[in-house]
């Protein structure tokens, strides 16, 4: 299983971001891949989640109406916009996947992770 997440980079405050991840190295029946990001010296925390089968959504309270994750089956890719951002954004972003349909952000349901993309919100 082989996960990248890219398109991070030095943004300011109000701009908008896609970020990519590229998924690879696995034909499971369904499942769910999740964005996470993870702040200097805080912990790892989930933000959005998006089931393979149907692109059904779950978003963490604090992205709603901010943060969109939609999917491309066919080129395996999961993107993730981020509008309207924020100093409080600045994070490693990662994707990951877990087997199965159930949508969560707890990130010990999941089982492969991919190395980060770092964004920073700074003017």
């Amino acid at each position: 299983v082989q996960l990248q997440a890219s398109g991070g980079g030095l943004v300011q405050p109000g701009d908008s971001l896609r970020l990519s991840c590229a998924a690879s190295g696995f034909t499971f029946d369904d499942y769910t891949i999740g964005w996470f990001r993870q702040a200097p010296g805080k912990e790892r925390e989930g933000v959005s989640c998006i089931r393979q089968s149907d692109g059904s959504a779950y978003y963490a309270d604090s992205v709603k109406g901010r943060f969109t994750i939609s999917r491309d089956n066919a080129k395996n890719m999961v993107y993730l916009q981020i509008n309207s951002l924020k100093p409080e954004d600045t994070a490693v972003y990662y994707c990951a996947v877990r087997l199965g349909i159930y949508l969560t952000l707890d990130r010990n349901e999941y089982a492969y992770w991919g190395p980060g993309t770092l964004v920073t919100v700074s003017s």
